[in-house]
């Protein structure tokens, strides 16, 4: 009489086993990744104080950390100059290139 091993022997028990375990293994494993991406989608976006969103302008930052009182009113109104007046820079890296 055969008892557990379905008549495979002992490398097929040993393999049904194996299997059980690595396939065990990934139901848990996509469980968790379930769980974790549904509290990330609940969550909602990222809404740190200081830390600006993606796509907000240089004026939005700049007057966030002025009503923030991270900067006072002549460094607020300096800045808010310097973006009025020029526009965007170019990266270092591109000007050396251009220099070349």
């Amino acid at each position: 009489m055969m008892y557990g091993s379905y008549g495979t022997g002992m490398w097929g028990a040993l393999l049904m086993v194996v299997f059980m375990v690595v396939g065990g293994l990934l139901l848990w494993g996509l469980i968790v990744a379930g769980v974790v991406t549904a509290a990330h989608y609940l969550r909602g976006p990222d809404s740190s104080p200081g830390t600006p969103e993606a796509g907000t302008s240089a004026r939005q930052v700049l007057a966030q950390r002025f009503a923030q009182g991270d900067i006072d009113e002549n460094e607020y109104t300096q800045r808010l100059h310097v973006l009025n007046t020029t526009g965007p820079r170019p990266h270092p890296a591109d000007t050396t290139r251009q220099r070349r």
